[in-house]
């Protein structure tokens, strides 16, 4: 007897393949993480609450602004895929960043407070203190950390059948050397915060 019963649909599973990109810092990198000083001041401030004026302390802003995991430094996680994707508009059009923001996917560790998760930074920060304008004219002093020289490792798990892994590669590079990371980066019209794939070391495969 006939049935009108279909043929169950067959999907093959997404190919992917994760791989450590070792990257190094070609430009001093900036770090300006968000302070619990500061966000409660911007707090106060929507709520109408007066400003309470206190003693500036340098030490504690240059502290407050580092990324800190269990280990050591990090930089925010998200901050290098930005990077990555953003590089997509120096290519060829049908590399769109929307193709590339689900095509790869980037593993990290957790902060310090388990707020974000960070890529581990290779190096030892100093104070830098800088003259920003504020405001309507108005000038402030900012501490903040910064690592001269620097380095990190991008684990990177990317959709195969959507992006070869010489173009993740192409990616990663044009991403560190364009749009960059942290303050004053090449995207925010600086030149901080650039790197590339550090010649020295291999892409290594996770299997």
């Amino acid at each position: 007897m006939a049935t009108n019963e279909q043929p169950a649909i067959q999907v093959q599973r997404i190919g992917t393949e994760t791989i450590d990109v070792p990257i190094i810092g070609t430009a001093p990198l900036i770090v300006h993480r968000w302070s619990e000083k500061a966000k409660q001041a911007m707090l106060d401030a929507q709520q109408g609450k007066k400003a309470v004026k206190t003693i500036r302390d340098p030490e504690a802003d240059y502290e407050a602004s580092l990324y800190r995991t269990d280990d050591g430094y990090g930089f925010p996680l998200l901050a290098f895929k930005q990077a990555t994707v953003g590089a997509a508009r120096f290519f060829d059009k049908s590399v769109t960043m929307k193709l590339v923001q689900q095509a790869i996917f980037m593993t990290g560790v957790p902060s310090a407070d388990r707020s974000e998760l960070l890529t581990p930074i290779t190096g030892e920060p100093k104070m830098r203190e800088d003259m920003v304008r504020v405001g309507m004219g108005g000038t402030d002093l900012r501490y903040r950390g910064e690592f001269l020289d620097w380095s990190a490792i991008l684990t990177i798990t990317y959709v195969k059948s959507t992006l070869s892994r010489d173009s993740v590669l192409s990616l990663v590079d044009a991403g560190g050397q364009f749009v960059g990371v942290g303050e004053w980066r090449p995207d925010r019209k600086g030149q901080n915060g650039t790197y590339t794939i550090d010649p020295g070391r291999k892409v290594e495969v996770i299997k």
